[in-house]
């Protein structure tokens, strides 16, 4: 994924597909985060929680597949 729009001149940059379609417990976290906040005015410290969210996102799928490689005895 591109970019994800946050209104007509604003976006976050580089967004993963697989953290933007990550699902958890029935939602998707990356896209519930900013539907939770439409028509909010995102502060810095809200655009830097959102990209720790992304990471997060991001590194758990890895650390999933990573997990799916060991093999059991």
């Amino acid at each position: 994924m591109d970019k994800v729009w946050i209104n007509d001149t604003q976006y976050f940059n580089n967004v993963p597909l697989v953290a933007w379609e990550f699902y958890i417990g029935g939602y998707q976290p990356a896209q519930k985060w900013l539907k939770d906040r439409k028509d909010q005015e995102l502060t810095f410290e809200d655009v830097f929680q959102y990209q720790k969210i992304i990471v997060a996102l991001s590194e758990t799928d890895r650390i999933m597949k990573e997990i799916d490689k060991i093999e059991i005895e």
